[in-house]
């Protein structure tokens, strides 16, 4: 494999200074795994990737997750906490899904830029990746069910099983995703409507009682604070799946006046909608789990497979089995091809800035899936409630210190107007975001273990929040916004596009202009380019993070770097 961090001896000007080994220059697998989404791969309608994103949602946790909260809180308790948690994801996720599908950039791109800095975002790269290999265990568990009930397959090989199984879907990228997800949603609708439809005709007065179901831990049916808080903590540890959104959303094509109410609604739908569909099945899920506790048991009626083969038997019979075993294989291929495939994301984002070497997003597929695989060895998933309570903590001070940023400093002035995310120009680490998050999870987390009693402890993940929120401007204001740009970006004269990944507006062709990158020499579209004192001229993003030998010239002493005369960029002709 080519040594993708180190310059190749090549005689000059015979080949590029850097050339990325096969995986990683092949576009079609990487899908910009470490890059600016160019205009020219935005191919796919606004509502083509909302439906690719909203099919990653099939996942049948939401079932075991509220089933869980209304079995150990009671339903009342249950209620409020997952309708609670829905309203804090959906207000927090809306400027994130925006500034993702308006500038090109997945989820640990926008940190950067939105108050983390270039390493600072480090740390948010390892809380995402453990989201994703710690919903894949979960998954992969209720999959690994579903298997053992239909065929008798042990649990042990049905882990294995439902790891690989994903890898041939991952390894091509966004197009096979986009395919998976489209061919199997009739199979999913049916399977997800299916038992409600049985229950409401065969077990009509189950909801009546389902509303005053105290729950199977002595609970009882009337409001809890502390239930609520605790509730409310473990629904919050799906906080973080507006990064796996955003990782489809990137791909959204540039807002016109043609296509804004298109564009918008798709934005909205994929993104923070996601939580209306998520919320809803967790309440399903509850009441499916609710139907089923008396003839399968507690233990049983937490595990999706066995409440759907219960709602399923009065109509369809010895047949409930295999439809419902089909209906949770596909709902958990369709969620784990999305884990696998932002995990490899996230890992390729760490690991590229720790060890300034890319060989390939694909890699970090097998990382993941190992990650997972050991995970549901360790039964994870008997241990749900307390392991998502604890996660909930550092991913909600996360995702609100970014929200923040968005919504308050942006606007507030102490944040450039655009998301940076180049290494040229940003400062290893900003205090405003990166410190927030700090502060926050670390407060959040000792209450969490009872520190400051027995209500902090309940309302830990509300802590986690409320500080983020407010300490992530407040050290901006502090800090007069210094750490967010450690020199100004200034190619051809202005701030790069606003619409298009970076400051005020220009016509989209000017941003769609391509600029060769002085070290690979490969075309990129302007936002993706940095000038490089060291280059003497364009430098690609993905260049500038594995340059090990540069000493970060540009950042430490911008006025020593000085401006750089970028040659005149290639405009993409009509075809493209």
């Amino acid at each position: 494999m080519t040594d993708t961090a180190t310059p190749t001896q090549a005689p000059e000007q015979e080949q590029p200074k850097r050339s990325y080994a096969k995986l990683a220059a092949d576009e079609s697998r990487e899908d910009y795994s470490l890059r600016y989404a160019p205009h020219s791969f935005r191919r796919w309608s606004p509502s083509m990737v909302a439906g690719t994103a909203l099919g990653g949602i099939a996942y049948l946790a939401d079932f075991a997750i509220g089933a869980s909260i209304v079995f150990t809180y009671g339903f009342t308790s249950g209620l409020a906490s997952i309708l609670t948690a829905a309203v804090i994801i959906f207000l927090t996720g809306i400027p994130i899904a925006r500034a993702c599908a308006k500038y090109g950039l997945d989820m640990d791109l926008v940190t950067r830029g939105a108050g983390f800095g270039y390493f600072g975002s480090t740390l948010t790269s390892l809380i995402y990746a453990s989201f994703t290999f710690i919903f894949f265990a979960l998954e992969g568990s209720i999959m690994a069910q579903a298997m053992h009930q239909a065929v008798g397959l042990p649990v042990q090989i049905g882990y294995l099983l439902t790891t690989l199984i994903v890898i041939p879907i991952v390894f091509k990228g966004m197009g096979a995703l986009a395919k998976v997800q489209a061919w199997t949603q009739p199979v999913w609708i049916i399977g997800m409507v299916l038992p409600f439809v049985v229950l409401a005709f065969e077990a009509p007065d189950a909801w009546g009682a389902f509303g005053s179901f105290g729950g199977t831990e002595g609970a009882g049916s009337g409001f809890s604070w502390i239930g609520f808080g605790l509730g409310t903590g473990v629904a919050l540890s799906l906080i973080a799946q507006i990064g796996e959104q955003a990782d489809y959303l990137r791909f959204m094509p540039a807002k016109t006046e043609e296509n804004k109410r298109r564009w918008n609604l798709a934005v909205l739908a994929a993104g923070p909608g996601w939580v209306i569909i998520g919320a809803a099945k967790q309440l399903g899920g509850a009441f499916l789990a609710f139907v089923a506790l008396e003839a399968v048991g507690k233990t049983h009626a937490l595990e999706p497979i066995a409440p759907q083969i219960e709602a399923l038997k009065p109509w369809l019979g010895s047949v409930a089995l295999p439809a419902a075993a089909l209906f949770v294989i596909v709902s958990q291929i369709k969620i784990n091809v999305t884990n696998a495939y932002s995990g490899s994301l996230s890992w390729s984002n760490f690991f590229s800035r720790i060890t300034h070497r890319h060989p390939g997003r694909v890699w970090y597929i097998f990382l993941n899936l190992a990650i997972a695989l050991t995970l549901m060895e360790m039964n994870m998933f008997a241990a749900l409630g307390k392991l998502l309570g604890f996660y909930s903590n550092v991913g909600i001070a996360w995702i609100a210190a970014v929200a923040a940023d968005l919504v308050i400093n942006k606007r507030a002035g102490w944040s450039p107007k655009y998301i940076e995310f180049k290494r040229a120009y940003l400062y290893a680490v900003n205090p405003a975001g990166f410190g927030a998050m700090a502060i926050a999870s670390t407060v959040s987390i000792l209450a969490f273990f009872g520190l400051f009693g027995r209500y902090a402890e309940a309302f830990s993940t509300f802590i986690a929040a409320g500080l983020a929120l407010i300490l992530c401007p407040l050290i901006a204001w502090a800090t007069k916004g210094k750490y967010y740009l450690a020199r100004p970006n200034v190619v051809w004269g202005y701030p790069q596009a606003e619409g298009s990944g970076g400051g005020p507006d220009v016509a989209v062709e000017d941003v769609t202009a391509t600029h060769t990158c002085a070290v690979c020499e490969t075309a990129y579209e302007l936002p993706d380019i940095a000038d490089c004192p060291v280059q003497s001229g364009p430098l690609c993003s993905l260049c500038c993070s594995l340059d090990a030998e540069c000493g970060d010239v540009c950042r430490k002493d911008p006025a020593a770097a000085g401006p750089v005369l970028m040659p005149m960029p290639t405009m993409p002709s009509a075809a493209s």
